[in-house]
This record gives C-alpha cells, sequence and structure tokens, in this order.
C-alpha cells in the first residue's frame, strides 16, 4: 500500500446537488479514473438517458441507481493527493438513504460538504452537517458546487458562503478552520486546480488542494482491537471471510479474538486488504480476515471483534447524551426506536430521561423531564433489546457514536457516557 498516511473522506449534502458528480470528476482529474472508464461510463449515461450523469456513474455502480440517477448505498474509491491517500465514501442525500450515510459517516476522518450555488441551504444540508458534528467528524470542508449555473458570480458564492458559516456555527464547528471552495463538478472548476479563468477573484485552494490541509487522524493503537464486523462472506480457499474497518488496536496473524455479542472465538489465520496478505492490520484499515473455528453461521454484520483477553463490552443497559433533530412530537419514556451504531442496528428503549441540558452552554436546565423535542439534547439511559456491543465515547469514539431512527428518518444522534455491561452468561 502507499506510504502515504490514509484518510477515510466522505461527501455529504442534500440530494441532487452534486457529490457523486464531484466524486466522478475528482477521481477523473486526479487520474484514479481512466479516459477508458469515462468514455465508457458518458456512453451508458447517454444509454440510460441521463446524459450528464458521467461523473456520477464513477461512484453509483448499481444499475438501479443509474436508472434513478441516485445514490443508493455506500460506494468506495481510493485516490491520491501530494499528502494523503484517501478513499472516498460517498453518501446518498435521499432521505431514506440516511441510514447509509450514518454508516459511512461513522467511519470518517473528515467530511465535504456539497452544497448547490444554485439551490441554496436544503434541508438535508443541515442534516447531513449537523450528524457528521454530532458522529464525531471534526474536520471539513464545504463545496459551493454549481458555480457555472450562477455565472460564477462572486456575489452569489460569498452570500452563501456566509449563510452556510451561521449554520455550520450554530452546529458547533470551528468555522475559521472550514474552507470554501467555489466548484464546478461538471465543468472541473476549482477541483484538481485552480481555474483563475472561471473565477479570477478567488484566491483560495483547489478543492484537491485543500484536502492536504486536512489532519491525519491519530492511530488508536495502543488501545484493545475493536473490529466491528461489515460483512461475512464464504470464499473458496479461504472459508468464513468476515470483512470490517479496524477502529482501534491492531489486528495480528494467529491472534486469539473473540466476536461479541455472540462470544464466538478463534484464531486470526489470514488477514486481507486490497487483494493483498497483511501480517497485521491498523486502524483505519479495510480489511477481509479469516478465523479458524469460527463458522459463517455464528456470526453476522454488527458484531465486534476484540482480543479474547479484552471481549468488546456487551451492554446490559447504558447512559449517553442525545441530540433530538427532527421528531414529530415529543420523545418519553418508554418510546422505542432503532438505533444505528458502528455496523449494528438495534431497537433500544429510552428506560429514563434524565436530565435536559442547554445545548449552547451544556448546563444542565431540568432534571428528570417528562419528555425532550427537537432541538433539545438530553442525557437518557438506554436498554437494548437484543444484545449489542457498545463502548464509552471516550474510550472508544468510534464504537460510542450512534444515531437513533424511526418513521424512515433520523429522529436523534448521541454518544454513550457510560455502560452497565451485561453479565458473562
Amino acid at each position: 500500500m502507499a506510504e502515504k498516511e490514509h484518510l477515510n473522506l466522505i461527501f455529504i449534502g442534500h440530494v441532487d446537488h452534486g457529490k457523486s458528480t464531484t466524486v466522478g470528476r475528482l477521481l477523473y482529474d486526479t487520474g484514479a479514473l481512466s479516459e477508458q472508464d469515462l468514455r465508457k461510463l458518458k456512453e451508458e449515461a447517454e444509454k440510460v438517458g441521463k446524459p450528464t450523469f458521467e461523473f456520477a456513474f464513477a461512484m453509483d455502480q448499481l444499475k438501479e441507481e443509474r436508472e434513478r440517477g441516485v445514490t443508493i448505498d455506500i460506494a468506495h474509491r481510493d485516490f491520491q493527493t501530494q499528502k494523503y491517500y484517501f478513499t472516498v465514501i460517498d453518501a446518498p442525500g435521499h432521505r431514506d438513504f440516511v441510514k447509509n450515510m450514518i454508516t459511512g459517516a461513522s467511519q470518517a476522518d473528515a467530511a465535504v460538504l456539497v452544497c448547490s450555488a444554485k439551490e441554496g441551504i436544503q434541508p438535508q444540508t443541515k442534516e447531513h452537517a449537523f450528524l457528521a458534528k454530532v458522529l464525531g467528524i471534526q474536520q471539513l470542508i464545504v463545496a459551493v458546487n454549481k458555480m457555472d449555473a450562477v455565472n460564477n458570480d462572486r456575489v452569489k458564492f460569498d452570500d452563501l458562503k456566509a449563510q452556510l458559516t451561521t449554520l455550520l456555527k450554530n452546529i458547533g464547528y470551528k468555522v475559521d478552520t472550514v474552507k470554501f471552495v467555489p466548484i464546478s463538478a461538471y465543468e472541473g472548476t476549482n477541483i484538481a486546480k485552480r481555474s483563475t479563468d472561471k473565477t479570477p477573484w478567488y484566491a483560495g485552494p483547489s478543492l484537491v488542494e485543500s484536502f492536504n490541509e486536512f489532519m491525519a487522524p491519530v492511530k488508536p493503537t495502543d488501545k484493545a482491537l475493536r473490529l466491528p464486523i461489515q460483512d461475512v462472506f464464504t470464499i473458496t480457499g479461504h472459508g468464513t471471510v468476515p470483512v470490517g474497518r479496524v477502529e482501534t488496536g491492531v489486528l495480528k496473524v494467529n491472534a486469539p479474538v473473540v466476536f461479541m455479542p455472540s462470544g464466538a472465538r478463534g484464531e486470526v489465520k489470514s488477514i486481507e486488504m486490497h487483494h493483498q496478505a497483511l501480517q497485521e492490520a491498523k486502524p483505519g484499515d479495510n480489511v477481509g480476515f479469516n478465523v479458524k473455528g469460527v463458522e459463517k453461521k455464528d456470526i453476522r454484520r454488527g458484531e465486534v471483534l476484540g482480543p479474547s483477553d479484552k471481549p468488546p463490552t456487551v451492554a446490559d443497559d447504558f447512559t449517553a447524551q442525545i441530540v433530538v433533530l427532527d421528531h414529530p412530537t415529543a420523545i418519553a419514556k418508554g418510546y422505542t426506536p432503532v438505533f444505528h451504531i458502528h455496523t449494528s442496528q438495534v431497537a433500544c428503549t429510552i428506560l429514563d430521561i434524565l436530565e435536559k441540558k442547554d445545548p449552547k452552554s451544556g448546563q444542565t436546565m431540568q432534571k428528570n423531564p417528562d419528555f425532550i423535542k427537537t432541538g433539545d439534547v438530553a442525557i437518557v439511559k438506554i436498554k437494548p433489546l437484543r444484545p449489542i456491543v457498545v463502548e464509552k465515547f471516550s474510550e472508544f469514539p468510534q464504537l460510542g457514536r450512534f444515531a437513533i431512527r424511526d418513521m424512515g428518518q433520523t429522529v436523534a444522534a448521541g454518544v454513550v457516557l457510560d455502560i452497565t455491561p451485561k453479565a458473562a452468561a
């Protein structure tokens, strides 16, 4: 693999603001997508009556997506800048696909918020920016897309930049560190290099150049191994191959490991990344691996792998701080929505609402309120309806943040403060 540091980058924002096209253009302009590939995609795009969608097709691999012209699942593609090696996670903007966006955001080190200069701030622009923040993404770049549709007008750009700055500031981003780049993904303006002809008034970096200013995350190799399982395959000659991303610690060949909550134990026989065999995998690596003594029926998506002597924590109940993003009425005790935490989805009941906090100052506003509603920040006690691995956000942030979904939308998001572990069976 490249010697450069690796970052996972997610593209977020409202549907049809050009996320997939931006990513496709980026891959093409950095050489990760060849001329030949692009030509093929262009022909396919014309075939299904989407003549300007060739760049988007670079990410939208599923046939159904091509016909509908929307992004459904999360696609991964790689590209490099002078400084870093990036895996791009292209997140869906459509409301019913927010669940996939959460899975993606919880794996990302940095985000690019794509907002169209033509349409301006839309509901998902806000929701995605907020979710990215609650899910712990600290680094953000804003790409103001479709500048060609507003004649590369500086006033339009400055106006939207001011609105977005207010939005991001209210969410809690340090806006002085956020870069705003005017782009046209379709025309290639300010993507890989600066377009002084199109935007002579813009003196900042191109989109790709701005990525070099991201900070690579510190790899938590000193912590115990935690690897949430994304999928389990049966591969001829290899047997059972779970796939997932190392969040903390180091996955090593021959190490004794345990999957929780199932409790399946075994020994790591081999590790592969991008079809190359590895002796060990570090945080941030998306790997497939084979475990001796574990069958496909024993494990599934949502399990978390850890060392036998320091198994992942299975919660009997846990206390968390949540932000209610969007609930039509109010949330009271006994509410049982679906929690999305690392790669797991499980129904949980809110047992108790311990306190309501002032979102601006973080001070306690009310002890034991009867209910909480949209916009509230609260500390709640939660009971999962089936066994699930959760960790404290302070110890394993990657396994301590979650989103709550109900009625086809994200209702709340939060972080785990404390856990009552399940007694060993």
